[in-house]
């Protein structure tokens, strides 16, 4: 038998790996993406069954959604001093049993710390995961490939979570949006030993202060801009937690200046065009979740879509984002990361201005569907390229913090983004408060779709600068 010959099946059975670690790795960021907003169609059923308050309501959402933001950067570095494959295994089993724990709950108590528990869970897997896909993936087309893909599951699985949401409430059961994860749990703990290689840890001491400091900052900013998002910017507990932020924060940067260790290494933020592209993906993440969040109530209440049909209307924009993802591989081979940003975000303001002529006698054909694809379209442009511009030159020792961060930045921004515009949203339809919600979205939606077109033109204007002013670092 020839050399050639023997290697053709090592090469075939390397790319079958590959091929499987992808499918692990990018379903896993689609259970933590999905379930964001999977519970959101699900909430009236919950609410009737358990006895949760209208205010207490909300924390289904936002338990998980300020657990996962604080513990981001923790569960990123944990991977990488203790090992990304055992951290990512450790997430996915906490993921899989918070899910069915939650699917049983009787009682409110019990399906929020369920919740909670997920959201831990998920900061564990999620970071590592990515850290992980970086580490398999070195070849630069691979690579581009693999990113296509994750980027692709990240920005479809809210859309999907509206849609599975809607189907398994109204077919089965509220409980079933949480015991949907079990089997897919299962099936990945099985895989990830064969699937996914095992990486070794730094070893490297435990930076307990840089760990408390992160968890204590992230958590109190996330919930700040949930409460305001809820409560509004002049809400005293909003300010408290802000400031605890601040602090927090800033100590958190005066520790990891001194530590051999760092939870967050300052390096990661001494790059221009990786600080830029942070901030490029915070905007972006913030305009797609304020028009999720409002078109969703639009769709409802204003056109009067059953949850099964408001979870399919959002179909056009998944799709510009599935089809974006098998061109922009060859697109950035060709032309690199820098032009695909600034078309997704000028698709996105085109998409956005669309949006802002909606009214109450708007047709979903005429008035919705093209902005729907632009908006895919321009998504899908601008996260994978952004995330090979903030994760293409980092260390191998630091693929897991940076991950992590990634990450922390994208919930911090969709927190942002909904709590911007229900302020401006407020604003707007504060001189009608007495008015049905179908009459305050129709005269507030302008307003809220003209804020997501400026965060659009934030971003094309950074993207802009970076390609007219590289980096010199």
């Amino acid at each position: 038998m020839t050399e050639q010959s023997l290697a053709a099946p090592s090469a075939a059975r390397s790319g079958t790996r590959a091929t499987t670690a992808l499918l692990v790795l990018a379903s896993c960021q689609l259970m933590v993406v999905l379930d964001a907003t999977v519970v959101n169609v699900a909430l009236p059923a919950i609410q009737t069954e358990l006895g949760f308050s209208p205010t207490g309501l909300s924390w289904v959402l936002n338990a998980y959604a300020i657990t996962l933001g604080g513990l981001l950067l923790l569960g990123g570095r944990a991977g990488d001093l203790f090992g990304r494959r055992r951290m990512f295994t450790a997430g996915i089993a906490v993921f899989t049993v918070a899910s069915l724990l939650g699917g049983f709950a009787l009682d409110p108590f019990t399906l929020l710390a369920a919740r909670v528990l997920q959201g831990v869970g998920a900061a564990a897997a999620g970071p590592n995961a990515l850290a992980l896909l970086m580490v398999t993936f070195s070849e630069p087309r691979a690579r581009a490939r693999a990113l296509s893909v994750w980027a692709a599951v990240s920005s479809v699985g809210g859309s999907i979570g509206l849609i599975l949401g809607g189907l398994l409430t109204e077919s089965i059961s509220w409980r079933w949006v949480l015991f949907i994860n079990v089997p897919i749990g299962i099936v990945l703990l099985l895989m990830i030993r064969h699937a996914i290689p095992v990486t070794e840890g730094a070893r490297g001491r435990v930076d307990v202060a840089g760990a408390l400091t992160s968890t204590a900052g992230m958590t109190a900013l996330v919930y700040a801009f949930v409460r305001v998002g809820s409560d509004g910017w002049a809400d005293p507990v909003a300010i408290g937690a802000f400031v605890v932020a601040a602090l927090a924060l800033t100590l958190l940067v005066l520790i990891e200046r001194r530590v051999a260790e760092p939870v967050l290494p300052l390096s990661l933020l001494a790059d221009r065009a990786r600080a830029t592209g942070f901030v490029s993906l915070a905007l972006a993440v913030s305009a797609m979740f304020g028009t999720f969040f409002f078109l969703t109530q639009y769709l409802q209440v204003v056109m009067g879509f059953a949850p099964l049909l408001t979870g399919a209307a959002f179909l056009p924009l998944t799709l510009g984002i599935l089809v974006m993802s098998r061109l922009l591989p060859r697109i950035v081979a060709r032309w690199g990361t820098g032009i695909p940003p600034i078309v997704g975000a000028t698709f996105v303001l085109i998409g956005s201005l669309l949006l802002s002529t909606l009214d109450a006698g708007s047709s979903y054909a005429a008035h919705l569907l093209a902005p729907m694809i632009l908006l895919g379209v321009g998504a899908a442009s601008m996260i994978m390229p952004l995330t090979m511009i903030i994760l293409g030159s980092v260390p191998r020792t630091e693929s897991g913090a940076a991950s992590g961060l990634m990450q922390t930045v994208q919930q911090t921004g969709g927190a942002i983004g909904v709590s911007v515009l229900v302020t401006v949203f407020g604003l707007v339809s504060s001189n009608r408060p007495d008015a049905p919600l179908a009459a305050q979205l129709t005269s507030g939606v302008g307003a809220v779709f003209l804020t997501t077109a400026a965060f659009a033109a934030a971003v094309l204007a950074l993207r802009v600068a970076a390609l007219v002013r590289p980096n010199t670092r």
